[in-house]
């Protein structure tokens, strides 16, 4: 049961203050931050020492440090200040024309330059004081996604990685395998000789990050000599325009990579399983009305990209 006796006893403004001192690591920047006098911030910091038994900021010669205490508090009050502004910015009615939200969503450039690119499109049709904030993802925060995902919006990330997360399906998609244009060491389609002998560009190369179609090279027996390694999937025609390099990326990205470097598309020797993209978010968001909106224009944005029409 929620302790509410205790909650009542503590001041939510010391939320505030709390996360300016833990992300400042100084009184003085932190009231400055948040506009307060020195010795205001400094008996509000008084009051949490005492709530936590922990002197949260240490001196160590004329600089402050966290406490062990204070670092992991760090992402806790984030995401505690966060959910407590969505509570008192949550409306009965909404109307998205003359909302002025910011919709914060994690994804990689393969994402943001297909679904992402169109839902602001729409948002800006639709709601043009809506604003979206895309942030890249990485390992780190995919293994903690259920974390992560209180505090911003969603996450659009093919199914495979994460689970017991509420998501809505996007848009289906295929890999393809590239080389450079004057590469005449390949015809029409890559052979499984031709895999094992050529440099590649991969993606990712990790045991907790790596890509479907990569996984089924290394199925096939098939052990790449990896050249480069570049956490972009845009990025990844510029190294093998010019080169023996060969690469993998997703259908959707063909006419962007053929625009950015001398690449042409090339078979590959096995039936890459196609990947189902989605947007996952944290149940706390469900039956957000703002969210829901969201939501849809993803859906309507994944019909879009699905059909080929964002290009």
């Amino acid at each position: 049961m929620t302790d509410y006796p205790l909650m009542s006893r503590l001041d939510l403004n010391l939320l505030i203050a709390l996360d300016a001192l833990l992300t400042e690591r100084s009184v003085t920047r932190a009231a400055e931050r948040l506009r307060l006098s020195q010795p205001a911030l400094s008996a509000s910091l008084a009051r949490l020492r005492i709530h936590f038994n922990d002197p949260i900021l240490a001196r160590r010669g004329n600089t402050y440090e966290l406490t062990p205490l204070a670092l992991r508090l760090a992402d806790h009050t984030t995401i505690a200040l966060d959910a407590a502004r969505r509570v008192f910015e949550s409306q009965a009615t909404w109307d998205p024309s003359e909302s002025v939200r910011q919709f914060s969503i994690y994804g990689s450039d393969y994402g943001f330059t297909t679904i992402g690119r169109v839902v602001s499109e729409l948002a800006a049709a639709q709601a043009p004081g809506v604003h979206f904030r895309f942030m890249l993802h990485n390992p780190t925060v995919v293994e903690d996604a259920t974390n992560r995902l209180r505090s911003v919006d969603g996450m659009v990330i093919p199914h495979g990685f994460l689970t017991e997360l509420p998501f809505v399906d996007l848009w289906q998609d295929d890999w393809v395998a590239i080389v450079a244009e004057a590469n005449d060491e390949v015809g029409d389609a890559l052979s499984r000789e031709e895999m094992s002998k050529l440099p590649w560009v991969m993606n990712y190369q990790s045991r907790s990050a790596f890509t479907s179609a990569e996984r089924q090279v290394q199925q096939l027996g098939v052990e790449p000599n990896v050249e480069v390694v570049v956490e972009s999937f845009l990025a990844i025609p510029q190294f093998i325009a010019g080169t023996r390099r060969v690469g993998i990326i997703h259908s959707a990205l063909v006419p962007l990579a053929k625009r950015a470097a001398a690449v042409r598309v090339v078979g590959l020797p096995f039936e890459p399983t196609p990947i189902v993209n989605a947007l996952w978010y944290h149940p706390v968001h469900s039956h957000d009305p703002e969210h829901t909106w969201m939501r849809s224009l993803f859906e309507d944005a994944g019909r879009i990209v699905g059909a080929g029409a964002h290009s």
